[in-house]
Formats: C-alpha cells, structure tokens, sequence
C-alpha cells in the first residue's frame, strides 16, 4: 500500500495537471472566431478533467490495492509509464510552465519606462518589451514541445523535416500571416509607432494598447477596441511621436478692435504658459498668429502651443476656458451666427 504522502502527491500532481490542462483549451477556445467554438472547448476542458480524475481514482485503486477492474489494471499500466517515461516527460511540462511563467523575469535588463510617459524611449522600451516576452514565450512552448515529443518516443528530427515540407506547403495558403510579421517587424525596426502612442490608421483612431508582429490593437475614445494585421498598416498617423501641437481658434466680432484683441490673447496665453500647474506640459512658449481668416460672423485668432506628447487636447481645452472667461471680462464679444439683411435700393426709393 502506499504512504499518504505519495498519495497527497499524486494528488496534487492530478489537481495541477487538471487545472491547467483545462485553462489552455479555454484560452485556445476565446481565440476561435464563433462563440460556440468556446462552448466545444469548454465541453473539452471538462472532458479532460474526467480523464485526470479517472487517471488518477486508477491510480489510486492500485496504490491501495483495491480489486476493481479494470482501474487497478490501468492503474498498474499507468505506474509502469510513470517509471519509465511519464516522471521525465511531467519534469519537461513542469520546466515549460516554469519558463512560460518566468519569460518576464528574463527580460528584467530591458528598461522599464513609466506608465504614462510617451517620449520615444518609453513607447519603444515598452513595445520591445512587449514583442521580446510574446517572442520568448513562443520560444519556450516550441522547445518543451519538442522536448516531449523526444520523451514520449516520437522521432522528433522526421518530425521537424516533415514540418519543414508541411510549412513551406502552409506558406502559400499564409502568405498574409507571413506579410504581417514582416510588416510588423519593419514598424517595430523603423520606430514607425509603439504601445502608448496615439495614432490614426485608416479611418481607425485610438491608443496603441498591444503590439506584436502579427497585429496591433487600437483602443479608441469609447473604449472600443480595434484588430488590426500589420499587413494593413498602409498609411498611419502618430499623433503622439517626440512632441504635439494644440491649434486653437477662437472668434471675435467684426467691430472689436483687434489690436487691443490681440494684446489679450498674448497676455492670457503667457498667464497660461507661466502657471506652475500646467508649464510642464509645454515644449516651448505660445505663439499668437494672428487673424487667420475673416468668417461669416466674426474675426477667427489662432494660438498655438507646442506641447509634450498627447498634452495637446487638454492644453486647448484649457486655454478655451481661459480665453473665454477673459474675454468676458474684457468686455470683448464672442460673436454668434447671425444674418443681416439688405433690401436695396428699390425699397429706399418706394419710401421716398
């Protein structure tokens, strides 16, 4: 019979086989595009927990030996397995969870910039650390696999050449797999955009909130979230790369002098720029441009700020409430739409 504590082993041993055996085909079921896909592999995930639960109740019967057939026969066959290649092959699972697991302690040389900074070496440390872990993670499944393959007796090195044919066969149908790695790996070469930066691709707007050679995902205003190949990246804009520009246009009426207008937007935009709560998030002093066109109902001044990266809308939402409140007090109309109607001479004449 055996001791409890080979026992409380098996048992343990079971539970984490179980548990995680279980996690994975779930994780590969949240991958699959149709919801009931996930319902199948969930089914799978139960129905690998009923063979560890009967694997181990077998092994169980034998190691108490119990005269239940055919469990104690499975249970002896399952003990001679585990003598001979069942105790290496569970050490390579174990060392390849390990390694899974760990991939980010490995990468601990790699800089870890802070969250929400956005200058260029934090959005590029951030992706790499990003692309090496997803890399190295890959790595380390590729390689326990093989590892177990060899322990469970496959020939491994017939299996790698008939991989080599079985994947030069599959590149043909993955050619756009293939063409988003290689886009991937030029935007991540060339610097083009990172996790953390703003960015418009396409009609697509939002936060790089991953990146991987495959594929970059956008999170947007709203929180929705966008999957894009990196095959489609044709044209992109970086709204957050080394630094950013608030453009601001406000109004006056026709009949303010703009002059003193003027005079107003350069002093509350230096009140702006010199107060200690909001200086840091500037690059370089306000510029008032002047009277960028004359609209249908007033005057249009435009401001600009030169800001720290993704500073920019908050920097011109700010300085609208500024302005406007200054221009209250200066007694200066913000004009609003309205119409002037002339009806010529001929009305004139007829009341004369």
């Amino acid at each position: 019979m055996a001791p409890w504590p080979e026992l409380a082993l098996a048992l343990l041993v079971a539970w984490l086989l179980g548990r995680y055996g279980a996690r994975a085909l779930n994780a590969l079921g949240r991958l699959t595009p149709a919801e009931g896909d996930g319902r199948l592999f969930q089914l799978l995930g139960l129905l690998w927990w009923g063979v560890v639960a009967l694997l181990y109740f077998s092994y169980l019967v034998q190691a108490l030996g119990l005269p239940y057939e055919p469990w104690r026969s499975w249970g002896e066959g399952l003990i001679r397995w585990l003598g001979g290649q069942g105790l290496s092959a569970l050490a390579v699972l174990a060392l390849t969870f390990l390694g899974y697991r760990l991939a980010p302690l490995l990468l601990q040389g790699l800089p870890r910039p802070p969250e929400g900074e956005r200058t260029r070496e934090a959005v590029r440390g951030r992706t790499l650390r990003a692309v090496s872990e997803s890399v190295l993670r890959v790595a380390v499944l590729i390689v326990g696999g093989l590892f177990l393959l060899s322990n469970l007796g496959l020939n491994v090195t017939a299996l790698l050449a008939g991989a080599g044919v079985v994947g030069l066969a599959i590149s043909f149908a993955a050619q756009n797999l293939i063409r988003d790695f290689i886009h991937g790996f030029f935007i991540l070469l060339e610097d083009q955009y990172g996790v953390g930066d703003i960015v418009q691709i396409g009609s697509v707007g939002g936060v790089v909130e991953r990146f991987n050679l495959r594929i970059t995902v956008l999170r947007d205003l709203e929180g929705r979230v966008h999957f894009l190949p990196n095959s489609e990246v044709r044209q992109v804009t970086v709204l957050t790369q080394e630094w950013s520009r608030a453009v601001v246009d406000v109004s006056v009426a026709y009949k303010e002098d703009l002059d003193r207008v003027l005079e107003v937007f350069r002093d509350e935009a230096a009140r702006f720029h010199e107060d200690p709560e909001w200086q840091a998030r500037f690059n370089a002093s306000p510029e008032v441009l002047g009277v960028q066109h004359l609209a249908d109902s007033g005057v249009v001044i435009r401001v600009l700020f030169n800001t720290k990266p993704a500073e920019q809308w908050a920097v011109a939402r700010e300085f609208r409430r500024r302005i406007k409140n200054r221009l209250d007090r200066e007694g200066i109309e913000i004009p609003y739409p309205h119409q002037k109607l002339y009806f010529g001479e001929a009305l004139r004449l007829e009341k004369g």
